[in-house]
């Protein structure tokens, strides 16, 4: 199976619903899946859809295990004039089950400050650490929102969406599980919190200063 089908095979139902369960307390669920839907834009109007799905393997992150097949979803990405840059630009959507770990934001931040033709949207089921205020997650939250990354928590319809798009269903009906809603108001909540707690510089060096990486 070459690179590109591997990632595009759905996701089994049963796997789908155990680690994308908005539950309060998801114990055992130490993989994150994620789902991506990526846009190509060359120009005012062209535009090319692709999607797939990926999990964490050996060792690596599914963030960081995303970014290694960009190469193949992206193409043009990078070695391009400021001309050409302009023409071609890439948005990309995820669908986690956790939201990123600090060691991936950062990652993830470094590569976007660097990458301006590419604008990442991401959907999350669960929040990933961030019960505590003084969390290191929140603050990579933070940070990637200072980057222009959109972070939202997953309700009844971006499910629905997944399950239509990304779920081996056999005709299967998407049916929300107790707690979906009320789970996802309060995770909304607790996002919306954090997000208020952006520093007021929008200097990114700052951020990095604050986790003792300058």
């Amino acid at each position: 199976m070459d690179l590109t089908n591997k990632i595009k095979k759905k996701i089994l139902l049963d796997k789908f619903i155990y680690h994308y369960k908005n539950m309060r307390w998801a114990k055992g669920r130490h993989e994150t899946y994620l789902c991506f839907v990526v846009k190509r834009r060359v120009g005012p109007d062209s535009l090319s859809f692709d999607f797939g799905h990926l999990r964490n393997r050996n060792g690596c992150h599914v963030e960081i295990l995303f970014l290694r097949y960009l190469g193949a979803l992206c193409p043009g990405l990078w070695g391009l004039d400021a001309d050409e840059r302009r023409r071609l630009s890439y948005s990309i959507t995820w669908f986690c089950s956790w939201s990123p770990c600090i060691n991936c934001s950062i990652k993830l931040t470094q590569f976007l400050t660097k990458t301006p033709n590419l604008r990442l949207r991401i959907f999350v089921s669960r929040l990933y650490f961030c019960d505590l205020e003084e969390s290191r997650e929140r603050e990579g939250l933070r940070m990637l929102k200072r980057a222009g990354v959109h972070i939202t928590v997953m309700k009844y319809k971006d499910y629905f969406y997944c399950w239509q798009t990304f779920v081996a269903r056999n005709q299967t009906n998407f049916k929300a599980w107790e707690g979906l809603h009320q789970n996802s108001v309060r995770l909304t909540r607790k996002l919306t919190h954090i997000s208020l707690l952006l520093l007021h510089s929008v200097d990114l060096r700052d951020a990095f200063r604050l986790l003792g990486l300058l």
